[in-house]
């Protein structure tokens, strides 16, 4: 789990989210990452302000935890009431995660990097059928602490 000290602290920024046909939503968005259970897991909240109003438009919790046994992350995420279970890969840079979930015919695809200038970025495209993949939500977060 040390390998994924590089997400740890508080960071804020904003992200765009596609909620339906036409522009996407702009909203504040903040995401803290801490270790619990003595380092056991890396819990991951963000949550997603809309602009004008201060309401919360996205809100989503995330469990990652790894598995000795079988040298796998999962995380299991939280999100619209419902919770999904996928696995987790740390990518060679040692900076960066990917994801995806499926339920039913809606498949999702997520890249979280630590880019150059130290920012928590993240893209995540949604499938539905067979129709081409379409940005879902892109995130851009900077440390706060």
């Amino acid at each position: 789990m040390k390998k994924l000290d590089f997400l740890a602290g508080k960071w804020a920024g904003e992200a765009r989210l596609l909620r339906g046909p036409g522009e996407p939503v702009v909203l504040v968005q903040t995401e803290e990452a801490q270790f619990k259970l003595g380092g056991l897991i890396l819990e991951i909240e963000g949550i997603g302000r809309t602009m004008p109003d201060n309401k919360p438009a996205l809100e989503a919790l995330g469990i990652i935890s790894f598995d000795d046994e079988t040298g796998t992350y999962y995380m299991r995420a939280f999100n619209d009431g419902r919770f999904l279970e996928t696995d987790v890969k740390l990518l060679a840079d040692g900076k960066s995660l990917t994801w995806s979930f499926a339920l039913g015919q809606i498949r999702t695809s997520s890249v979280l990097r630590i880019n150059e200038k130290g920012e928590w970025t993240e893209l995540a495209e949604i499938t539905i059928e067979s129709q081409p993949a379409r940005k879902l939500l892109e995130l851009s977060v900077r440390r706060q602490e």
